[in-house]
């Protein structure tokens, strides 16, 4: 704690806020057609920049893993980060509640919610601690399918034999209660196990397979809808505070600026991940509504994983219902 203070110090006493350069750690290829948080990072760091601010995007891994990035976000040595709701969840498991499957029916729907349980303020008072903000949640792309290497998905029941890359052990709980099986991989490693047989598939957006190169070996996706893959947005506290009123503003204006054009992108992506799929030569498996009910009605267990609290959970059950 002594050196993280020194640190932020040291930051503070050789740049203020006009002047230092703001750095964001992005969390994927720069690629405006099909990352939406690469949308979301543009629109903020421009916004910045026609403020007056210095910006510099770090690319994907250059300043570490998930945990160095909260770590370096923390002592103030990285402005910005795009990162895992897990490196939030770490803090406060109440962030999990974004995951829960089919919690949300789109994006607009988890930001009414958002605001209805004025859950920012409630996620950065714990965030606090750890000398972090939590600006904003980004879209990554739309909403997450089952994407296989051999079997085509219709329902939980095509999934009997198939073992999934989970996030944690929230969807490996899915998973089972869908009839399959789930063990976490990192994302690293994830080309390896698809090709060697180790997992058959995993849980994201449409986009992801693209994204990363991997329609070689991935030959299905299922539009079930199940969760929106997210990226929190975290600042460094130490940095946000330090920032003059007309410099805080602009952070500020420059995150609904961002906000918006991450979901602006994302109403065309809906349609554009899954035509970019096929083009790729992945087979997509369109669900009906009824389809995706069935996988509703099978993820119920896993709201009541023990990943948050039972009043937590109902919470985040309440805040749906009422901002459907």
């Amino acid at each position: 704690m002594k050196l993280k203070a020194l640190t932020l110090a040291a930051l503070l006493a050789t740049a203020t806020s006009a002047s230092a350069e703001v750095k964001i750690a992005l969390d994927s290829k720069p690629d405006l057609e099909t990352s939406g948080s690469y949308n979301w990072a543009f629109a903020f760091g421009n916004a910045l920049k026609d403020a007056g601010m210095d910006v510099r995007e770090m690319p994907r891994g250059s300043v570490g893993n998930e945990a160095e990035k909260f770590d370096q976000v923390s002592t103030g040595l990285l402005e910005i980060s795009l990162s895992d709701v897990r490196a939030v969840a770490q803090v406060d498991p109440f962030i999990y509640g974004v995951r829960l499957p089919y919690i949300f029916s789109d994006i607009a729907h988890m930001d009414r919610a958002l605001a209805a349980g004025d859950v920012y303020t409630r996620i950065n008072e714990n965030l606090s601690e750890q000398d972090a903000v939590l600006l904003a949640l980004a879209p990554l792309g739309p909403a997450s399918g089952v994407i296989t290497t051999t079997q085509a998905v219709r329902s939980p029941a095509d999934m009997a034999s198939l073992r999934m890359r989970a996030l944690d052990d929230a969807q490996i709980a899915m998973y089972q209660a869908w009839g399959s099986s789930g063990t976490i991989v990192p994302w690293g490693e994830v080309p390896a196990g698809l090709q060697t047989g180790v997992i058959d598939g995993y849980l994201n957006s449409p986009f992801i397979p693209v994204m990363f190169g991997q329609t070689d070996f991935i030959k299905n996706f299922a539009d079930a809808d199940v969760i929106w893959p997210l990226r929190a947005v975290i600042a460094s506290k130490g940095w946000y505070d330090g920032l003059s009123d007309a410099d805080r503003a602009s952070v500020d204006a420059a995150v609904a600026t961002a906000d918006a054009a991450a979901r602006e992108w994302l109403a065309a992506a809906s349609i554009n991940g899954l035509l970019a799929l096929e083009e790729k030569g992945v087979t997509v498996q369109r669900l009906t509504p009824e389809e995706r009910a069935v996988f509703r009605e099978a993820s119920l267990p896993v709201y009541d994983s023990d990943l948050m609290t039972a009043e937590d959970t109902a919470l985040w059950k309440k805040l749906s219902d009422e901002s459907r």
